[in-house]
């Protein structure tokens, strides 16, 4: 089958698009899903739209009117790429789009999720297609009473497996996640804390809007660490809560650190951002610490600052840190991919979380259907999920 994965992070800058064939193994690999690239393209949203998305996003109000309007906009921004990535990636044969829509809020209270929202109407996409769509991947999860996140946790996993000693997936968004695997035991995900969260909002407010994140770390490294504000930061609750849970800019908004925080309005710019960077690179490295993980798998678009990976490299010590290409994957692609993989689950009627990393009560087939120009038909589907994703190389012809 193939499959186009959307996606955008908790940054909202854009939508990402990734096309696959996904296959399952055959005899002795029946237990394998085998998933060969076919590329990622992305566009940034449009300026006003992002703007609006900007303006609703918590602590800030909205309206209902608002969310509609922008249901639809992220909707059609959602369709237009969804469209683009069928015709320049699958020559027009895409099967199936799994879209995850953007998350506006995720209801967290008392360590328990209560809800999530994702906007970005499918209806637009299967209409501008004419192909299915699976989307509202997370509130599936939810229900069963899980975090919801990070859903990427199943194919994480999947592609893992088999690796000696104790490996780890990380993603860093706006928000940083974290899959661990072992040979032994149950896995665990959970989100660490802010991944690029308050760096980009803390740029956006010292460079008056003209940039929207530290470009290659150049602010980071022109800074020093400033250890008083670090402790102030480590100091959040969040970070000593026992996983499996999951956060987000309802917490680690823009107002939530600042370019001058109370106490430190005299800190020099760069030094609040090489703080803020350090910040992540600590919490991640403390949320893995006490597993004993060997090597890290790192994807998302932290992975583009040289100076947090260079920070994060300290921190972890002896755990060996690479990047997800290592395993297939481009590190801007993988989530979208993952998706990709997570819609194919879906259609083919199989569960798409994993239950020891969210919390749910069990595994269960997440998201919901929207039928494309044609008579939806669901496939014949093998009765048990598939263990292992095997990346693929693409035919070179």
């Amino acid at each position: 089958m193939r499959v186009i994965g959307l996606m955008s992070g908790t940054s909202y800058d854009a939508v990402d698009a990734a096309a696959c064939d996904l296959e399952r193994g055959h005899g002795d690999a029946a237990g394998e899903l085998r998933l060969t690239p076919l590329g990622m393209i992305g566009e940034p949203y449009p300026a006003d739209l992002r703007e609006a998305l900007a303006a609703a996003l918590p602590p800030a109000g909205t309206s209902l009117a608002e969310v509609c309007r922008l249901d639809t906009g992220i909707g059609r921004a959602f369709a237009r790429l969804a469209a683009r990535a069928d015709r320049e990636l699958c020559s027009g044969g895409a099967e199936l789009i799994a879209s995850h829509g953007q998350t506006v809020y995720h209801w967290v209270a008392d360590g328990r999720v209560h809800g999530t929202l994702q906007l970005g109407e499918p209806a637009w996409i299967a209409e501008k297609t004419g192909r299915p769509v699976v989307s509202g991947f997370r509130p599936r999860d939810v229900a069963a009473g899980g975090q919801g996140a990070p859903l990427v946790s199943l194919i994480d996993l999947m592609l893992l497996r088999g690796r000696p000693g104790v490996s780890a997936a990380l993603n860093i968004g706006g928000i940083a996640n974290v899959t661990v695997s072992a040979p032994t035991g149950d896995p665990v995900a959970f989100d660490t804390g802010p991944g690029n969260a308050l760096m980009d909002a803390t740029v956006r407010e010292l460079t008056s809007g003209r940039l929207a994140y530290d470009e290659d770390g150049a602010l980071a490294a022109a800074g020093r660490v400033h250890e008083g504000l670090l402790e102030r930061l480590l100091a959040e609750p969040y970070y000593r809560l026992p996983p499996p849970k999951t956060t987000g800019k309802e917490l680690f908004h823009a107002g939530y650190a600042g370019s001058r925080p109370a106490g430190f309005e005299r800190l020099p710019g760069p030094d609040v951002i090489a703080t803020l960077t350090r910040l992540t690179a600590r919490t991640v490295a403390d949320a893995l610490r006490p597993f004993g993980v060997g090597e890290v798998f790192a994807s998302g678009g932290g992975v583009r600052n040289p100076t947090l990976m260079g920070m994060l490299r300290e921190e972890l010590g002896s755990g060996v840190l690479r990047t997800s290409e290592e395993l297939g994957l481009p590190a801007a692609a993988k989530e979208a991919y993952a998706f990709a993989v997570l819609g194919y689950l879906t259609l083919h009627g199989l569960p798409g979380n994993a239950p020891p990393c969210t919390g749910a009560v069990g595994p269960r087939v997440l998201g919901s259907i929207t039928p494309g120009a044609r008579p939806l038909r669901l496939p014949a589907g093998p009765s048990e999920a598939p263990y292992a994703l095997v990346v693929r190389s693409p035919d070179p012809r």
